[in-house]
């Protein structure tokens, strides 16, 4: 079967599929490949691994080499520079007062192309500051305009939870969310609760939507009657994450029972009409 390494260029970014060359790669490690847009250098995230034959999606480019000691120097310089260049941008920026948000910088690994990543609520005419930046830097000079998700995956930040936000977790994750997920879920429909950094709807609603959606087919109704052990009573609410349902019992009394745990009511057995006597 052939081989098969998956290779990041940044954090939350796309996941691609290379041969790994016959080259031993383990998650983390650096290596240098050849891409649409030149030599690049990229992160493994998953390490060198056998997949059926038609699995593989071609062609496929091939790893040039794990990335070396002066490769990683030539990376560091990148950065300099691509810092460098956003500090001059952003002076440009204020200076023509376009309408314009600089997110992110950077240089490829060859030094050939800067991209520039910015975000705009409208179309912008850009073309003197290209033409500037070209001008000092000497090298060609890419704007991409990026939307708001994307601005919080190349900036990234922490949930309400505490961690990471899932798209600079999740590398490669970009599904859809909906405001269906949230409803599925009980969620108060207030923005200010089901909204991550970005304004839009939380990635996380996605996560466990599946959950949810399976859950609930296998799970009776909210107001159907139910024996539990502790007694008969009616379910009036599901506790997916615990994959329990919640169980009013009446008199105030509820319980927490698992699927395995609950059955409907026996129904009482008919009684025979016994043969009269004549």
């Amino acid at each position: 079967m052939p081989e098969l390494a998956e290779i990041v260029f940044r954090d939350g970014g796309k996941v691609y599929s290379f041969d790994p060359n016959g080259l031993k790669l383990d998650a983390g490690d650096r290596v240098i490949v050849r891409t649409k847009r030149g030599v690049e250098m990229g992160k493994v995230v998953v390490g060198s691994h056998e997949v059926p034959e038609n699995e593989v999606i071609q062609p496929l480019e091939k790893v040039v080499r794990k990335a070396t000691s002066s490769d990683m120097d030539s990376a560091a310089r990148n950065r300099k520079l691509a810092a460098r260049a956003a500090h001059v941008c952003e002076e440009r920026v204020e200076e023509y007062g376009l309408e314009m948000r600089i997110i992110s910088t950077e240089v490829v690994f060859d030094g050939s192309k800067i991209i520039i990543s910015f975000f705009a609520e409208e179309r912008v005419d850009f073309r003197k500051l290209v033409e500037d930046l070209a001008r000092k830097f000497r090298t060609r000079i890419e704007f991409r305009q990026i939307g708001v998700r994307d601005e919080a995956r190349l900036i990234g930040g922490h949930g309400p939870c505490g961690r990471k936000i899932c798209c600079t977790a999740f590398v490669g994750d970009q599904q859809p969310v909906s405001i269906k997920m949230a409803k599925q879920q009980q969620l108060p429909l207030n923005p200010m609760k089901i909204s991550g950094l970005c304004g839009r709807l939380m990635c996380c609603l996605k996560y466990e939507h599946e959950a949810y959606v399976e859950f609930k087919e296998k799970a009776p109704a909210k107001g159907t009657r139910v024996n539990t052990p502790r007694g008969e009573g009616t379910v009036v609410d599901f506790l997916v994450p615990k994959e329990k349902v919640l169980v009013d019992l009446g008199e105030g009394h509820q319980v927490e029972a698992g699927l395995d745990e609950i059955e409907p009511p026996k129904k009482p057995k008919k009684r025979g009409r016994g043969r009269q006597r004549g």
